[in-house]
């Protein structure tokens, strides 16, 4: 670990106030009353189109140049194709549902819809380009049954479109977006934008459906406004200065789309659009757009920052670009980052510019907005996550040595769309969100020091002997002690006396373990390479060998030579993996761990 100082910035105070039950239960939430908000995230549109109108709302790669939005030209064209979508009478029976990637004309179609009083719902493009039966794009339109269906490129989505889409909906592409930001507004958009409840619907998000088909989130006007209002108190420099970011997180999951979209959007920032990803060789485009961009805040999951290590540390023209003087601070979320990325990253910086960039993280969901824990600290302990942010408080709930995390606040969903069943199951008798997490407390003796994340209450079992095995650290410390071979792991045992794991390869991770080409080929031909499977074995037994216990030893192991099913629900489109539905959809594997005398394909 570096010793460099950090870079200094401006970072919110989040002491909790603690009340104990005496049934053990924790209620947390921070000293700092929260500051006020606007009613819609239009309104901070509105207000930078006249404060800075010829600042940058949004860039996007065209060709060798950024193409720009302003503001002042997004506030009009938003104007005006909510004219164009109130002509078409949508209402929320009828909602707007946008099945692109990120794009111009996404942006200002969502906010026109949220100008208006439009309930607009944006729909993973993986569900309509990577699937081949379109399932999941089903059930998304039987429970939005839209009146306007988006999609850029008509030849691309045709046959999701034709499978999918129900007759009575309207289908435009990009070729009709000139048509709507030429429609002419009339009173009756600000009419209906005055009419807006704040706490109605503005948009659906689904689920990333990693514990089964994707639920339609409600995000109300008030969810959207007051957690960034949340987020900016937590992080408060981001108010200093208009923020600047170079970010590829889709638009349909709440990290882009709400987090990371309306803090450009409150704070008068501008967001150039990430056509990269964070995969060997489509990182490239990350590389040259960071070279051109520098961003004031970084924000990305995990894999990324891998990625962003390996590029950074072969580029020292490129590392003193991305550590430039304006650049404030790092954030990650959606899974837990290795200390050994969070080492690199702090080696290459103080190397670079002599100080450290502080690494920031917390816990969130769909249903929350998705910010509700934050870590606006430094922490070496990869767990830590912080805690609730200004406005929201926070229930423990005592689960064995650890506690279930339950949230209530103004961010916090009020449902699921047309499921009264499951927003029913979601809260507890005192309205309390349970977000179906475990933590555990830093320092039982000191609240400050904050939590620690412990994994997903529902993917816990019990061996046959009673032994909890808590799932998603044990996981983790599987890809990290397996890395690079290993993406995830699923792990197997309920019921049963020992514990298992079906190995799912990081085929790009696999590459320099087979020099003759194999790992080019078929997920089956690498799977089964002499020299992976070599050192496959050899991992396991290390890993084994530090085990504590049989809740942390995998006695039996398999690698999945079959790719995870996106169809199935086995992967969803963010790539995180199902654990139940790959248990359900392999059970025949499952089975095969546990025979005796094992198969050859399984190590013991």
């Amino acid at each position: 670990m570096s010793s460099a100082p950090y870079r200094r910035v401006r970072l919110g105070d989040l002491t909790p106030v603690v009340q104990r039950r005496d049934d053990g239960t924790l209620l947390i939430r921070a000293r700092e009353p929260l500051g006020q908000y606007p009613g819609t995230i239009t309104d901070r549109l509105t207000h930078w189109a006249e404060v800075a109108p010829d600042r940058t709302l949004l860039a996007w790669r065209s060709g060798s140049a950024f193409e720009r939005l302003s503001y002042r030209e997004a506030a009009v064209a938003m104007r005006s194709v909510a004219q164009a979508l109130l002509a078409r009478g949508l209402s929320p029976q009828r909602p707007l549902a946008i099945l692109s990637g990120n794009t111009v004309e996404h942006l200002v179609l969502a906010l026109a819809a949220q100008h208006a009083g439009i309930l607009h719902a944006p729909v993973s493009p993986a569900y309509s380009l990577l699937s081949t039966d379109f399932g999941t794009l089903k059930h998304v339109m039987r429970t939005l049954t839209p009146g306007l269906v988006f999609a850029d490129d008509r030849s691309k989505f045709d046959r999701a479109i034709r499978a999918a889409v129900p007759a009575g909906a309207a289908v435009i592409a990009s070729d009709a977006f000139p048509a709507l930001r030429g429609t002419t507004p009339s009173p009756e958009v600000e009419a209906a934008h005055a009419a807006i409840d704040p706490d109605s619907p503005a948009k659906i998000l689904f689920t990333s459906g990693s514990t089964g088909l994707p639920k339609g989130v409600i995000n109300t006007h008030r969810m959207l406004c007051v957690n960034q209002q949340m987020i900016l108190q937590a992080l408060p420099f981001l108010g200093d200065e208009p923020p600047v970011l170079v970010d590829w997180l889709p638009w349909h999951h709440t990290f882009g789309g709400n987090h990371n979209i309306g803090i450009v959007i409150y704070n008068g920032g501008s967001l150039y659009v990430d056509e990269g990803r964070p995969l060997p060789g489509a990182f490239d485009a990350s590389v040259r757009n960071l070279r051109e961009v520098g961003p004031t805040v970084y924000f990305n999951v995990p894999r990324g920052y891998e990625e962003l290590v390996r590029a950074l540390d072969r580029d020292p023209a490129l590392a003193e670009r991305f550590f430039s003087p304006r650049l404030r601070l790092l954030f990650y979320a959606a899974a837990s980052l290795s200390q050994r990325v969070a080492d690199e990253l702090a080696r290459i910086a103080a190397e670079t510019c002599g100080e450290r960039l502080l690494l920031v993280t917390g816990l969130g969901s769909t249903e929350t907005a998705p910010m509700a824990i934050c870590r606006p600290w430094e922490s070496d302990r990869a767990a830590a996550i912080g805690l609730p942010v200004h406005g929201l408080e926070a229930k423990l709930v005592p689960v064995g040595e650890k506690y279930e995390v339950r949230v209530k606040g103004p961010n916090v969903t009020p449902g699921y769309w047309r499921d009264g069943e499951a927003t029913g199951s979601a809260f507890d008798d005192e309205g309390f969100y349970r977000m179906g997490d475990s933590v555990r407390l830093a320092d039982p003796s000191d609240m400050t020091e904050g939590l620690l994340f412990d994994g997903r209450l529902g993917e816990d079992f019990k061996l046959s002997t009673g032994t909890w095995v808590n799932v998603g650290p044990l996981r983790s410390r599987i890809v990290a002690h397996f890395s690079p071979l290993l993406r995830d792991a699923v792990i197997t045992g309920h019921g049963r006396d020992t514990l298992g794991m079906l190995a799912v390869l990081d085929v790009d991770g696999c590459r320099a373990l087979c020099p003759d080409g194999a790992a080019d080929a078929a997920l089956s031909s690498l799977a089964s390479h002499p020299a992976l499977r070599r050192r496959f074995g050899e991992l396991l037994a290390s890993f084994n060998a530090s085990a504590s216990g049989s809740s942390t030893r995998v006695a039996r192991a398999l690698i999945l030579d079959v790719p995870l099913s996106l169809d199935r629900q086995e992967v969803t489109d963010k790539g995180s993996i199902n654990q139940a539905a790959v248990l359900a959809a392999r059970a025949q594997l499952v089975e095969d761990l546990y025979r005796d005398p094992p198969p050859e394909h399984v190590w013991t």
